[in-house]
């Protein structure tokens, strides 16, 4: 993607997103906190409101027109989350409230029915809270082992390693895909091929590869992959699980209740097939149906199309950031076009503590990161308890980078002046 078609693009989406209008603190707004969340075009909000002034209704149990509307668009966006990832079927997506909640899904489904004392789990010292807390508890309730891959010198999974863990005990690798503080993209297909080799089922946390990049779920071969909506322009309180067909019909369900039963006697009860199965409750019906529109806007624009021009992107931020003496920048360094990594960096700079740095910028208009980005682990083992994180997604400019780094060096400068 050239500079033309850069501005071009920047210029063709930036008006879709009226919050990036405003001025925060007398400054015009740079938002880059996108690894947290992302924010919301137009389509996604319309859709909302779509849903809410038009059609509002509960889906799948009611006969009139109203509810007929809310089912049809409910699963119609079903099957463009799985067109999004390439899933083979519609009923290999089960929508969930969040990344959190799939995993945990698994965890609760799969995971305790399946593993037993001293199977193994491999994960990575990178992982999100979230795809450690729930193995966490499934080991200490089945007496699975927990095994972690630790990082190469560059800061990236550590596939020597990766390959020394496997074994017959292995059963499970579940790893991030995209690391939400490194920004190293990990070769889940290969890491999936290997695991498969030993018998192990594979689950991808894609949280910050399928906003960012085409994913292909029937490549990767990964027995489940999760998502959250809200950080693919897509509302809160929507996120997604895939998995494999028969894995998902193998696993008894996770939450009880309405939507997700075949027949109810007094003393049990049978279920109906997936996804509804592991879908108990009234879902969040309009944030599915958004969750549809945000996968229609990012289709529109071309999943290659955003990744090329976040690797310019990143190629930029990283020559701008490596000049500044007093920055340490976490992750390995992209490719000279942009590439090899995510349009996003975990950094310190100098005595600055993180919060204090993410404040002052703020002052400036710039929405930065600052703590420990649910990775506390893998901060004890980069030897430093919390970093700023800016995350750029395809809304983003050169223009702000240049306005961040500037009020970087002024930060610097300030808390120069104060430690001198």
């Amino acid at each position: 993607m050239t500079l033309t078609q850069e501005k071009t693009l920047a210029a063709k989406v930036r008006s879709d997103f009226p919050i990036l209008m405003q001025e925060v603190n007398g400054h015009r707004l740079v938002y880059f906190d996108n690894a947290a969340t992302s924010q919301k075009p137009v389509k996604v909000l319309e859709t909302l409101q779509n849903y809410y002034n038009e059609y509002n209704s509960n889906v799948h149990r009611g006969v009139h027109t109203l509810s007929a509307r809310a089912t049809e668009a409910y699963e119609q966006a079903r099957e463009k989350v799985a067109r999004f990832v390439n899933a083979s079927s519609h009923q290999e997506i089960v929508y969930t409230r969040n990344a959190s909640e799939a995993i945990n899904l698994v965890a609760y489904a799969w995971g305790l029915n399946n593993l037993q004392a001293k199977d193994e789990i491999i994960l990575s010292v990178m992982e999100h809270h979230s795809n450690l807390v729930p193995w966490q508890i499934v080991a200490k309730k089945t007496g699975a082992v927990l095994k972690f891959v630790e990082l190469t010198e560059t800061q990236e999974f550590d596939m020597e390693q990766f390959k020394a863990l496997l074994s017959d005990k292995t059963k499970l690798v579940s790893v991030v895909h995209v690391s939400n503080t490194l920004g190293c993209i990990n070769p889940v297909q290969e890491i999936s091929a290997l695991a498969h080799e030993y018998g192990a089922k594979v689950l991808v946390d894609a949280c910050q590869s399928v906003p960012h990049m085409a994913i292909d779920v029937q490549a990767i071969d990964c027995d489940w992959l999760v998502a959250s909506g809200h950080k693919m322009c897509a509302p809160t309180g929507i996120g997604f699980l895939y998995g494999k067909l028969n894995l998902l019909r193998s696993m008894p369900p996770f939450l009880g209740g309405g939507e997700m039963i075949a027949d109810v006697f007094l003393e049990y009860s049978t279920y109906a097939d997936v996804p509804a199965k592991f879908e108990a409750g009234t879902p969040a019906i309009a944030e599915a149906i958004a969750l549809g529109a945000a996968v229609d806007y990012l289709t529109q624009i071309g999943m290659h199309n955003i990744e090329a021009y976040e690797h310019e992107l990143t190629a930029y931020l990283f020559e701008q950031l490596n000049k500044i003496p007093e920055i340490k920048l976490y992750g390995p360094q992209p490719k000279a076009d942009g590439s090899g990594r995510a349009a996003l960096v975990a950094f310190t700079a100098g005595d600055i503590h993180p919060h204090d740095l993410s404040t002052i910028l703020d002052q400036a208009g710039v929405a930065i990161r600052a703590g420990h980005h649910c990775t506390q682990p893998l901060h004890r083992f980069l030897g430093v308890q919390s970093t700023a994180r800016a995350s750029l997604y395809f809304y983003n400019t050169r223009e702000e980078i240049d306005i961040f780094v500037a009020a970087l060096k002024e930060a610097l400068a300030f808390f120069g002046g104060i430690f001198a």
